[in-house]
């Protein structure tokens, strides 16, 4: 071992040590920490954790030790939380006090330290949600009621010509309505530069954000000056990529954008409405508008796959909500055709052989339902992004520690029997009343308290229009073998932050032809 090494790694063990006596002096005389796993010496739980699947264990904590577990990994404090009654109480009520998030240099070093999710709680954060309420609130997403359509047209178009290419078209569609809702700017294409260009950044950026390496970072945060050949650290050698990425995506669209005038029928985009509200800005206020444009475009452009030299099969990829939630919504479809069988009946009676629309969604109660089913099903982040606490704070007797990560393990609330009997079944039913109406069940899929997701309107809209188009033009069944028989389809889920499903065989037919001709003529692919 070099001297070098010697001495990383008796630094480590030295704060290690220093770590684990703080932390339990520190808390000897306040309240009792909650419930949690036993604590090995200076290492915490590090060794008890599925890093591929975290909540899994969490799962089995939440057994164990209730809906409030504490644990700790190399002196950095974890809550999870794992029902929606601690959730809404700590993450809602006392948001004041969760609304943190994690604070590293890497934030930096990758050009994504001003980016929403990344920001901590405060004027700035508060600034950011303002436009984004202002743009993508209810009554503003159903300005782009139009965009959704035509670009779930194009959708099922592509589904249609090339089934095989499934992952680019449901990228394609999120990437595009995304894009043009904060830009104004119409991707042309599956190889469009911009879509690609968010989809590198959004691969490395995710996996910078993984909550491992953010406990590992904020516990040595000396580990950060190392150089990137340094075993631990070799992520960073992304890093001027990565920034090159963003400051592209954050100058060339906006240039695209000061261009774009709002048309007849077109809907405007964030970077417009900021630009008329205000008039001639300055060069602070025009960064400013970069990046909460850009925090829009990562968190809604999607990626399945490596895409290049930078980004290794290792990463953890987080995989936005839209692409995820559809190909979930295509995998639940192939395996309960009754559910398909009655979601295309619903839409039959109510629009006859002409396309969905949006004044259509008020009389199709079910395919509400499988929206809702789908993002309750399969949690796309079974963990969501973790909060942190900005001060102490005691729950129900239990000592909570200013700097704990919180965790919300989305995927135990999906489980929950107290909430969703048979929780682990695909039933949209749930979400309806004994009267065929939508019921007011509670949602997690976009989080909690002020950390909740500003676009969660502008989602749900655009995952309706793709949901009922497809639904309502073609049918989803089990691809067939060389002998004609049904190939077997077993439900497999990535890992990682945040998850989709794995490549499934499946075949897609048009059951509507004269739907189809319309959605070709609606979305200019005739």
């Amino acid at each position: 071992m070099s001297d070098l090494h010697f001495a990383v790694y008796s630094a480590v063990l030295f704060v290690a040590l220093f770590l684990g006596w703080r932390s339990v002096s520190k808390h000897s005389a306040q309240a009792p920490l909650p419930p949690g796993p036993r604590l090995l010496p200076f290492v915490g739980n590090a060794f008890d954790i599925d890093v591929s699947k975290p909540w899994l264990t969490y799962a089995n904590w939440k057994e164990k030790y209730g809906d409030l577990v504490y644990s700790r990994v190399l002196g950095q404090h974890f809550i999870i939380i794992s029902s929606m009654k601690v959730a809404r109480d700590l993450l809602d009520k006392r948001s004041a006090i969760y609304s943190n998030r994690p604070v590293l240099r890497a934030y930096e070093e990758f050009g994504i330290s001003s980016t929403t999710a990344t920001l901590s709680y405060g004027d700035t954060l508060r600034r950011h949600r303002k436009l984004y309420h202002d743009v993508l609130n209810a009554e503003a997403s159903a300005g782009y009621h139009d965009l959704f359509l035509r670009k779930a047209h194009q959708l099922v178009v592509n589904l249609l010509s090339a089934p095989e290419g499934v992952e680019d078209h449901l990228e394609m569609y999120a990437g595009s309505v995304v894009i043009a809702a904060s830009y104004g700017y119409e991707a042309s294409s599956e190889g469009d530069p911009l879509i690609g260009c968010t989809r590198e950044a959004v691969e490395i950026v995710k996996n910078v954000m993984a909550p491992e390496r953010a406990t590992v970072m904020m516990a040595f945060p000396f580990l950060e000056y190392l150089p990137s050949w340094f075993p631990g650290v070799t992520y960073r050698r992304w890093a001027p990529y990565c920034k090159e990425l963003t400051r592209r995506m954050m100058d060339e669209p906006f240039e695209i954008a000061k261009k774009t005038t709002t048309g007849a029928g077109r809907p405007s985009s964030m970077v417009a409405n900021f630009l008329r509200e205000n008039g001639d800005i300055s060069s602070p206020e025009e960064e400013f508008i970069k990046v909460v444009a850009i925090s829009a475009s990562i968190a809604g452009t999607e990626t399945v796959r490596p895409c290049s030299r930078y980004v290794r099969q290792s990463l953890i990829i987080l995989h936005p909500k839209t692409v995820s939630a559809l190909h979930t919504f295509l995998l639940a479809m192939l395996l309960h055709p009754d559910v398909q069988s009655r979601a295309v009946a619903e839409i039959n009676t109510v629009c006859g052989d002409n396309i969905p629309n949006f004044e259509h969604k008020p009389s199709l109660p079910y395919i509400e339902a499988i929206c809702r089913e789908v993002l309750r099903w399969q949690p796309v982040t079974p963990l969501g992004l973790p909060h942190a606490t900005s001060q102490d704070d005691v729950y129900e007797g239990y000592f909570i520690p200013k700097g704990t990560l919180i965790m919300t393990a989305l995927r135990a609330l999906s489980r929950d029997e107290r909430l969703y009997s048979e929780a682990h079944r695909f039933d949209p039913q749930r979400h309806l009343t004994a009267e065929g109406k939508l019921n007011d069940g509670s949602t997690f899929a976009y989080g909690f308290g002020r950390r909740i997701c500003p676009g969660r309107h502008f989602a749900d809209l655009s995952l309706w229009a793709a949901v009922v188009s497809i639904l309502s033009t073609t049918r989803i069944t089990k691809a067939k073998d060389s002998e004609g028989m049904d190939i077997p389809v077993i439900p497999e889920y990535t890992t990682g932050l945040a998850i989709h499903p794995k490549p499934f065989a499946y075949a897609i037919t048009i059951i509507n032809s004269r739907r189809e001709e319309q959605m070709r003529v609606v979305s200019g692919m005739e």
